[in-house]
């Protein structure tokens, strides 16, 4: 274990936000949704040599999944299983349930969780000014190379505080710049 448990201190380090850029139309409120999540965490530990599978299980009231990380010396971690029941027997139901619990098998696995637009929202700025989210907009857009990307986007998103319309934006330049990129 003392291959992938360096290896994992050293992903930890290069970790991101899981960004809560999708909304639940039932509930009104917003989340990290499963690629938010791997997004947040695949570089750092595919940086650090480590693979990222989430196993699934036979199960006849919804999905279990188990996040395990494989690393380049053949050491692997096992994170345990989760269960979610499918909230309908169809396979919507079933798809629901499999999406929620990689991405709960996941945000445990890493020791990350969403960012916190609720408890912080009330000692951060509740907004950004428009020359501040041109600035970061531009840093974004001026990126030759997608390690420039991630800083310059990790950057901005730390800027923006809790001004979602500034979030959107910066998301917005970093999904551009990445496609062009590739």
């Amino acid at each position: 274990m003392k291959n992938i448990a360096t290896a994992l201190v050293k992903a930890q380090k290069a970790f991101g936000p899981a960004l809560k850029s999708s909304t639940n139309p039932h509930f009104k409120s917003r989340y990290a949704d499963l690629a938010a999540c791997v997004e947040s965490v695949i570089e750092g530990l595919n940086g650090a040599g480590i693979a990222l599978i989430q196993r699934t299980s036979e199960d006849l009231t919804g999905v279990t999944v188990e996040t395990v990380f494989i690393h380049e010396s053949g050491e692997m971690l096992e994170c345990g299983k989760l269960h979610v029941p499918a909230s309908k027997q169809d396979p919507q139901g079933y798809g629901s349930a499999l999406t929620y619990a990689r991405r709960y098998s996941l945000m445990a696995a890493c020791g990350i969780a969403p960012e916190d637009d609720d408890g912080n929202a009330a000692t951060k700025a509740p907004t950004v000014s428009a020359a501040t989210v041109k600035a970061l907009v531009a840093d974004i857009a001026a990126c030759t190379t997608e390690d420039e990307l991630k800083d310059a986007y990790f950057h901005a998103i730390s800027k923006a505080n809790n001004d979602q319309a500034a979030k959107t934006a910066i998301i917005k330049a970093k999904d551009a710049k990445k496609g062009e990129l590739q």
